[in-house]
């Protein structure tokens, strides 16, 4: 991916180096489909969200997500298929690591699914194209707010089509960051880092969010109304989208360590390039 030179950070393997010219121009001619495949998907979702919606257990809360999902994953994989009938599928969404080498689509068809399920707004849908591991092409669509947050390798990200630049903050004590769960059920040792890091963040950064899911975090992160954020464990799908929008948009990408972000690391990293080290010092602490 490109950025500009002096917003360029250490970020996700690949984004250092521009995407050749012929698979770029076939990532951007690939975007508008994938727009259209998380729209008509976020419109469908859109039917059947209700602010009314309040499951009584977590039997029905599973339930109202599953179906849900199929529905919405009706529509992107027809949708998305059609336009790259190459690219492998990823059937599991809460999947993480590596994948084969080649082209694979990795969705979330209602990232946000828990709040989606209880009335709240902030849901969204997302479709991502990942080349050889790396995200080379994302859109998410936000139904009820009626954003359009596009990214392509080498092409920059976008709000609606106009360009995202990421916050210029230089100082942690003005900076707002979020954190949030990868997945309901992650452990003791999760949440224990979780726990830790927010705790450690409280203590020097301005303001402090937990909240899910991680895509609508990482979209804020993007356009600089969000400095940070971080996550301990991680979900493919929910982080493969907003480190293409945050990386293009000139942000930087990595583990809590500072080290390159990778399908396989175990955990992640978004910030403002200005505050970025100052998160690290703090996130790599956390054992």
């Amino acid at each position: 991916m490109s950025t500009d030179a002096d917003n360029r950070g250490r970020t996700m393997p690949g984004t250092h180096h521009s995407a050749g010219a012929g698979a770029a121009a076939a990532d951007q001619a690939l975007l508008p489909a994938v727009a259209a495949a998380v729209q008509a998907a976020g419109a469908r979702m859109l039917q059947d969200f209700s602010y009314d919606a309040r499951p009584q257990d977590r039997t029905a809360v599973a339930q109202a997500i599953q179906a849900g999902d199929a529905v919405s994953l009706q529509v992107l994989r027809d949708a998305l298929l059609a336009a790259r009938p190459g690219a492998g599928w990823v059937e599991d969404e809460l999947e993480s690591g590596d994948l084969p080498e080649g082209e694979w689509w990795i969705c979330d068809p209602v990232e946000g699914a828990i709040n989606h399920v209880h009335g709240m707004t902030n849901w969204c849908v997302t479709a991502t194209l990942v080349r050889d591991n790396v995200p080379v092409v994302t859109a998410v669509s936000q139904p009820t707010t009626g954003n359009l947050y596009t990214a392509v390798r080498g092409g920059g990200a976008h709000l609606d089509g106009v360009r995202l630049r990421p916050s210029a903050k230089t100082a942690l004590d003005a900076a707002y960051v979020s954190t949030g769960q990868a997945a309901p059920g992650e452990g003791s040792e999760t949440h224990r880092r979780i726990g830790q890091s927010v705790t450690a963040m409280l203590a020097d950064a301005l303001l402090v969010c937990v909240a899910v899911p991680a895509t609508s975090q990482l979209v804020h992160v993007a356009a600089g109304r969000m400095d940070a954020f971080w996550q301990h464990s991680q979900v493919r799908s929910g982080l493969v989208p907003g480190a293409l929008l945050v990386s293009e948009a000139g942000g930087t990408v990595t583990d809590t360590h500072g080290r390159p972000w990778t399908l396989a690391s175990p955990d992640f990293l978004a910030a403002a390039p200005g505050i970025h080290q100052a998160a690290v010092d703090i996130l790599s602490t956390i054992a």
